[in-house]
């Protein structure tokens, strides 16, 4: 991972200062650097070792770090990680437009590493991401949304990404088709369960650990797998106000709206699913030969479920 953070320090040099500033500015304020440790880990489960798995794991974690600028730009974010968000900090323009850079600095490095199948995963990917950021933006402030159409907008947006990082780890160690398919399945799963842990922190969560305020998906009408299960599981009465609540894009009842998760087992819904995800994800990495690093994608599987940010 350090030598993963020395080739993105290296490849976010340009010749327009600000685009070097913005870059630095969101990728220094931290991070869980997981999908650059899926595909390092991934690899090396495999046996494989060349220097190309630290320029593509870079490539993930710039092609990750582009859609949080347009995340924030799109949400009208101002707090990432206990931080001022880029388009806080340095206008609307600017965040756009330097995650335009980091989308473009990847595809540079994918040229690099000269391997067409991986170009292939990692283009097919970003091409999901972003028709899953879209679909997000139709789904806003719709509270008919059911878990199904919610399932396909994380998988789309959140767990493809995660997906990709695998299965690249995988293609870079020439494996089989049979075990390519169990990394890019393990990896889809860890990156629902991932997303769905993070919608439940948005109303279980500690907003001074989590460096984000609570109910910032209500805030801008996300609706997710805590909020539907509450309209399934609340009374009439719940069920309208958490309703009206997604369609107006109103926290004004907030502290109501979170007691009627927790009152209605919402919570505990939505963290068998992430849970059914993460046993998903455990069982594919068995598939993987014995080694340490095996034993971390289990580990790591397990202990997203504990997270707290």
């Amino acid at each position: 991972m350090q030598e993963v953070d020395r080739v993105i320090a290296d490849r976010l040099n340009s010749g327009v200062p600000l685009v070097a500033q913005v870059s630095q500015y969101i990728i220094a304020a931290g991070g869980k650097r997981l999908r650059p440790a899926l595909l390092l880990l991934t690899s090396a489960a495999l046996g494989h070792q060349s220097d190309n798995r630290h320029l593509l794991a870079a490539v993930v974690e710039f092609i990750h770090t582009a859609t949080l600028l347009h995340d924030d730009v799109v949400d009208e974010s101002t707090l990432r990680r206990g931080n001022p968000t880029a388009n806080t900090a340095f206008g609307n323009p600017a965040s756009v437009l330097v995650g335009d850079f980091l989308y473009s600095r990847s595809f540079q490095m994918m040229v690099q590493a000269q391997n067409l199948r991986i170009m292939e995963v990692l283009a097919e990917a970003t091409n999901v991401i972003t028709e899953g950021e879209v679909l997000q933006l139709m789904n806003m402030h719709n509270a008919q949304l059911d878990e199904a159409g919610y399932l396909r907008v994380i998988r789309s947006k959140t767990a493809k990404l995660f997906e990709a990082s695998a299965r690249v780890g995988a293609v870079l160690a020439g494996a089989p088709e049979a075990i390519e398919t169990a990394c890019a399945q393990y990896g889809q799963a860890l990156g629902t369960a991932f997303q769905v842990i993070d919608d439940v922190l948005d109303y279980a969560g500690d907003a001074a650990v989590m460096g984000k305020s609570l109910g910032d998906d209500l805030r801008e009408g996300k609706v997710t797998l805590p909020l539907i299960a509450a309209m399934q599981r609340g009374s009439p009465a719940q069920r309208q106000l958490i309703q009206h609540a997604i369609e107006q894009g109103s926290v004004d009842s907030l502290s109501n709206d979170i007691d009627i998760v927790n009152s209605t087992g919402a919570l505990d819904v939505a963290r068998e699913a992430a849970a059914a995800e993460a046993r998903k994800a455990e069982a594919c990495a068995q598939i993987l030969p014995a080694s340490t690093h095996r034993d971390a994608l289990v580990h790591l599987a397990q202990q997203l479920l504990e997270r707290q940010i």
